[in-house]
């Protein structure tokens, strides 16, 4: 995966990308930091073989650089998303879409993102979801069908905005 990442281009919104940035920012400046002041107070303990401090210290200190590499290279990586430039004659990434069960009459809105920022609970769903692959493209009043685990299901498509 790591390989597949240091070539490939995330769609990202402006917003997630400013995130991501801020959060690699405070991860070298501040955490960096906290963390070599963790390993140098668990080294006066004594023996680094049975320190379990040092152990957990040293540790966090890999976790936390190999999250400022991900980090790193997402951002290299990053094709940003701005809202101006989405159109709402289709569904695409940047985009919100309400949509219409067929069977049901259920109604649910959707923020179309990038695999990066999906997250069902807050209503983002990747281009890369079942849901997601079968909206891109598609324009208000076309109905879509999508097979998921649960089964198939049949949406409308009610309005697209930004």
């Amino acid at each position: 995966m790591a390989r597949e990442m240091d070539t490939a281009k995330f769609q990202l919104s402006r917003e997630a990308y400013e995130k991501y940035l801020k959060e690699l920012e405070n991860l070298k400046t501040v955490k960096r930091k906290e963390v070599a002041e963790k390993i140098k107070i668990a080294r006066s303990f004594g023996d680094l073989s049975e320190n379990s401090e040092y152990d957990e210290a040293k540790a966090e200190q890999a976790a936390l650089e190999e999250r400022i590499a991900y980090l790193e290279k997402l951002i290299n990586n990053a094709k940003i998303i701005d809202k101006d430039e989405v159109s709402t004659d289709f569904v695409g990434i940047g985009t919100n879409v309400k949509i219409q069960n067929v069977d049901t009459g259920e109604i649910v809105e959707y923020s179309i993102v990038g695999s990066k920022e999906a997250n069902p609970f807050e209503f983002k769903i990747s281009d890369e979801s079942p849901v997601g692959k079968a909206l891109i493209g598609k324009k208000v009043g076309e109905v879509v069908e999508v097979t998921v685990p649960a089964g198939k299901f049949r949406y409308k498509i009610l309005e697209i905005s930004k």
